[in-house]
Parts: C-alpha cells; structure tokens; sequence
C-alpha cells in the first residue's frame, strides 16, 4: 500500500507541525523537546548516527529495516530542520526544482555558484 504525494506531503508537514509545537515542551518528558535543548550537536550527531544505522539496514537487504532507519533519518532530519526554522515543504520545493536535471549538471551548476 502506498500514499499519494499529496498526503505524503501532509505527514511531512504535521510532523513538522508537531516537533514545531514539542519546542516549548518539558524536555524531560519530550524528546523532540530534549534534543532542541541539547542544541545543534546533539541533533547533528544524531542525524549521523541514523544515516549510518540507514546504510547499515541497506547493506544488510531487508526491506522492512531500511524503511524504518529511513524513516527515523527523515524524524530527525524534521527536527534539525525545526531547528534552523526550516520546513519540510522548502526541501521538497527544492526536489521539484531539481526534477529532471540531470544530477550531474545539477552539481556543476551548484559548484560554479559557490565559485562565484
């Protein structure tokens, strides 16, 4: 069974919704709350932490491991977008902009931006 983009898209945002609202939060009893605490090295460390346990769950082939690493990736990665106060909805713009470029000219072209 799979969700449609529109709805997908919803998740993302109310999740996004609830780690926005888990801010103010008691972070003894809000992990969300608890991790925004922390600040940005615990969130960051954390996202290192889920894309290697992700490859890990890859390496080994099973289906059902690599959706749930992936999916607490993605729980993180909400959190440290909570953090810069950034929305899910601008990464998926940027996705769309880059629909249909080649990923090859899409780096050159980021690499001669940041040249500039």
């Amino acid at each position: 069974m799979s969700i449609s983009q529109t709805s997908s898209q919803d998740i993302l945002a109310r999740l996004a919704q609830v780690v926005h609202e888990r801010r103010s939060a008691d972070p003894e009893k809000s992990y969300v709350a608890r991790l925004l605490f922390k600040g940005e090295d615990a969130i960051l460390k954390k996202i290192g932490e889920e894309a290697t346990e992700t490859v890990m769950a890859a390496k080994d082939g099973e289906p059902q491991k690599i959706i749930n690493e992936t999916a607490d990736l993605w729980f993180h990665c909400l959190v440290m977008l909570e953090l810069y106060g950034l929305q899910p909805s601008q990464v998926l713009d940027e996705l769309a902009r880059r629909e249909g470029l080649s990923g090859l000219d899409e780096k050159a072209a980021r690499k001669a931006k940041e040249r500039e």
